[in-house]
């Protein structure tokens, strides 16, 4: 009997011990899944991080990022609708384009609306494949699933974000952790990138010379010019413009303005950005090149312009006079990665600061 309690009692301790050992592991494993989980967490959100630091559109970047979401979380539709202030813009998706109107009015189904009153994520599936959910329309049975998260910038609406599967039932206990995690990475990625597509956007044209103004070179031209690694940045200015408005009129100096704009734009490659920076001043932007090799290039430029001529009647003395732009040029490099407003600000002070007689083609 004394035996048979010994037995016991060893296969107690045993046992007692074989649990502790499996509460051990089992914290282990779940400790090795966390660890797993937040690499490839920061390995998502430092995709994010590359991608908005790349030479391309914002809208580029979302659809990058829409895509990135797509393959790293095995997502099958995911679709990111934006409210620029005036209408909501469908940003990025993988599902087919004649869905699209569908998709970028869901802020009107009753199905999202508390949703997005309240800030918190809504989770909708069907019961059974025949079913269809309740937002979409005759044409649209490839969901079987969806979660819609409402997407707020300082407690302002901006938009969401919705995934979907062709599955029912496909997100039933799963852990919406990661997914309130990536919205936040989407917030985040939306609101860095609001202020390029700000730059991006508040270029004007002129409406005399037809170039773009100076804001058009910090943002879609710098597109153009980050193809390089380093390139020319070139200001010139009329020098004579104020004489010419005073001694025979805004029409003739005007006039100047736009023969000089042509002058340039019929010397000029296309792969260069060409811009009205500021009333005679314009400014080139000579993408992946050096300034050596620009220099020869804008002396052919500056005296193509100077050998532009208006031609007036002098009633008074029944004679022609013939006007003629003299021009002051100055050149400085560009670093990629770097502020081209930076230099663009160097080479407009010196040509405001240098002597006003000056006619050369400088470098700083």
């Amino acid at each position: 009997m004394l035996g048979l309690i010994v037995v016991i009692v060893i296969l107690l301790i045993v046992v007692l011990g074989l649990i502790i050992y499996n509460i051990s592991i089992y914290k282990k494993v779940k400790g090795l899944s966390n660890t797993s989980e937040k690499i490839a967490n920061l390995r998502v959100l430092q995709d994010f991080m590359d991608t908005i630091g790349k030479s391309t559109s914002t809208d580029d970047k979302i659809k990058i990022i829409n895509d990135i979401l797509i393959e790293k979380y095995d997502i099958k539709y995911s679709t990111i609708v934006v409210f620029n202030g005036a209408e909501y813009i469908l940003k990025a998706s993988n599902i087919d384009e004649r869905l699209y109107e569908t998709m970028k009015n869901l802020h009107t189904d009753p199905l999202f609306q508390d949703s997005i009153q309240n800030a918190v994520p809504k989770y909708v599936t069907v019961n059974n494949p025949n079913e269809r959910l309740s937002y979409q329309r005759n044409d649209m049975t490839r969901a079987k699933s969806a979660m819609f998260f409402p997407l707020y910038i300082d407690n302002i609406y901006i938009g969401y974000w919705i995934i979907e599967s062709d599955t029912e039932h496909a997100f039933d206990g799963m852990d919406t952790g990661i997914f309130e995690i990536i919205r936040e990475n989407i917030i985040s990625v939306l609101k860095t990138i609001s202020y390029q597509n700000t730059i991006e956007n508040i270029y004007r044209t002129d409406k005399f010379t037809g170039l773009n103004s100076a804001e058009y070179m910090y943002g879609k031209g710098k597109l153009t010019i980050d193809r390089y690694s380093r390139s020319t940045i070139c200001m010139f200015t009329i020098n004579n413009i104020e004489q010419i408005n005073e001694i025979y009129g805004r029409k003739v100096g005007t006039q100047m303005i736009i023969k000089v704009a042509n002058t340039v734009k019929t010397n000029i490659s296309s792969d260069y950005v060409f811009v009205r920076y500021m009333g005679p001043k314009f400014a080139i932007a000579f993408s992946g090149t050096e300034i050596e090799e620009t220099v020869e290039f804008i002396s052919r430029i500056k005296r193509s312009i100077e050998e532009i001529k208006i031609v007036l009647e002098d009633k008074k003395n029944k004679n022609k006079i013939e006007i003629s732009p003299i021009t002051n040029f100055v050149l400085g490099t560009y670093y990629k990665g770097t502020g081209i407003e930076e230099v663009t600000k160097k080479l407009e002070e010196y040509l405001d600061n240098c002597d006003k007689e000056e006619s050369e083609i400088s470098c700083i």
